[in-house]
């Protein structure tokens, strides 16, 4: 059979909660397209072990065209091209984002996505260790749990950001963003707790579920102006998966845009130029936003992770859940204003107790520790555009990173801040001598170091967002049956790590294509 009532192009972050979720009835027909396999990779599920899946063959492995922010570099764009998706190969870190950025959504049009109305989808979601309350959910499918590495270099750029004046804050997603502290994570029992095995393993004994891995999406069918499948490569051939009621792409900030517009479903001069009928004329892959960011790495004397592969701490975590091997590399951080009179952070830093550079792809030899800021509300701009009308070519991916006075005067704020945080005592007792950091505080020193070594924080949104590609119940505009359901829907990049938006979406999406609330 190859005919379902609904079509979910994607098994990352969104789709597997859309599968898991509409699957729920189980007078529904559900199919679910990956282009990726099942996640069964044994650095999949140990936190610490993902940076060794870049580049991988779970990785889609994308990259920019030169940047023109960052001195025309190209940027290196990992993906998960596996069940789980991103959430595959992520950091774990649970965000949710700040007031401001749900509420700036619904004053623009996204009607039904202010803060008080998303954060009943979050807590729906969520499964957090300490409880329930007011911000928090207890008893939902995505385990969210307080890390168990507790590395001390983490602890220690803690301390010396409460010695540079900065409050802790034992909560990033209740009251208030600012400050500094240790992130939770998206972990159970110490392993990995991804889309894939919050929603989608549990769901995969459905009679009613179908799951289609390693089979690429090609093209969204639609015939009289509405979608009634997708046609996908599958087994060396390719075939139609037909939908009844919908097709519901969530394929990521990247990929969706690409179907679309290989659908006919995009800015007409740019799909007639490439030979595709244009079926609808709407800014798709427009609007791109990515968090952009630097990290000083110090080298040190203590103990880093480097050696957290060892036979015992793979004991530990086997025996105990707990361990170095536990470790979502990004341990700590917070949220800083660079203004006094800003309402919202505008710089994010992470804390990782091992060397991290070169886009994450450098080796960590030798002990070391870094962290650094990100720009959490840019203001720039890019675009997804297409390469080539053959589907399996990868797409024109531009950030535009730092390209506005906002996004320079943000990071080169967020720098000093982390220069002023080095000097404290806590850190500046731990490191040895610079491995990468700036030559001198000056602001032009600053950004040539930062778009020098800048790099993304892997949080692209906004390529088919609301009110310009998608109306607010996630529904393309003036194409029957379709629907986009990731973070490429997002009007803007959410202040801080978007796994934990994606997934809120994801489930309101369901709801709305139920009909309504439960």
């Amino acid at each position: 059979m190859n005919t379902y009532d609904y079509v979910i192009v994607g098994a990352g972050s969104a789709g597997c909660v859309l599968a898991a979720r509409l699957s729920e009835d189980p007078g529904v027909r559900v199919a679910l397209v990956e282009a990726g396999g099942p996640d069964t990779a044994q650095e999949i599920h140990i936190p610490a072990a993902f940076p060794q899946l870049f580049k991988s063959a779970l990785d889609w492995d994308l990259d920019t065209d030169p940047e023109p922010g960052i001195d025309g570099r190209r940027a290196y764009l990992p993906r998960g091209k596996v069940f789980g998706g991103s959430s595959s190969i992520n950091a774990m870190i649970y965000i949710r984002g700040s007031r401001a950025d749900y509420d700036g959504w619904a004053a623009a049009g996204a009607t039904g996505w202010s803060y008080d109305e998303v954060l009943p989808y979050f807590k729906r979601a969520e499964d957090n260790e300490r409880g329930a309350d007011g911000f928090h959910g207890a008893g939902g499918p995505l385990t969210v749990s307080d890390g168990r590495s507790g590395h001390p270099l983490a602890s220690a750029f803690v301390r010396a950001a409460e010695q540079a004046g900065h409050k802790t804050n034992d909560d990033f997603n209740g009251e208030t963003q600012f400050g500094v502290g240790r992130y939770q994570l998206t972990q159970r029992g110490g392993l990995r707790c991804s889309a894939a095995v919050a929603y989608l393993h549990p769901a995969l004994a459905r009679p009613n579920l179908t799951v289609l891995p390693e089979s690429p999406a090609r093209r969204v069918v639609i015939e009289d102006g509405r979608a009634t499948g997708v046609e996908v490569e599958r087994d060396g051939a390719v075939e139609v998966i037909r939908a009844e009621r919908e097709v519901v792409l969530s394929a990521g900030a990247y990929e969706s845009p690409k179907l679309l517009m290989l659908s006919g479903i995009g800015p007409a001069a740019t799909l007639s130029a490439f030979g595709i009928d244009v079926v609808r004329d709407l800014p798709v892959g427009q609007g791109l936003q990515d968090h952009f960011m630097t990290l000083l790495n110090f080298r040190t004397d203590a103990e880093s992770l480097i050696g957290a592969a060892s036979p015992a701490n793979a004991a530990l975590l086997q025996s105990e859940g707990r361990g170095p091997l536990t470790s979502n590399i990004g341990e700590a951080g917070g949220f800083f204003r660079s203004r006094p009179e800003l309402v919202a952070p505008d710089v994010q830093f992470h804390a990782a107790p091992v060397l991290f550079h070169q886009e994450g792809l450098g080796a960590a030899t030798e002990h070391g520790f870094a962290f650094g800021p990100c720009v959490v509300a840019p203001t720039s701009r890019g675009s997804v555009t297409l390469r080539s009308p053959r589907p399996d070519a990868a797409p024109r991916i531009v950030h535009n990173y730092l390209t506005t006075a906002e996004d320079r005067d943000s990071i080169v704020a967020g720098i000093r801040i982390a220069l002023d945080i080095a000097a404290q005592p806590a850190v500046a007792d731990l490191a040895t001598q610079p491995f990468d950091v700036p030559a001198s505080d000056s602001d032009a020193e600053l950004l040539a170091w930062a778009r020098r070594t800048g790099q993304t924080l892997f949080h692209p949104t906004s390529t088919c967002a609301i009110g310009t590609v998608v109306d607010p119940e996630l529904r393309v505009y003036d194409v029957a049956g379709l629907r986009v359901v990731d973070a490429s829907v997002f009007p803007s990049v959410p202040r801080g790590n978007t796994n934990a938006p994606t997934i809120m979406a994801a489930e309101k999406a369901a709801d709305l294509i139920k009909g309504g609330s439960r």
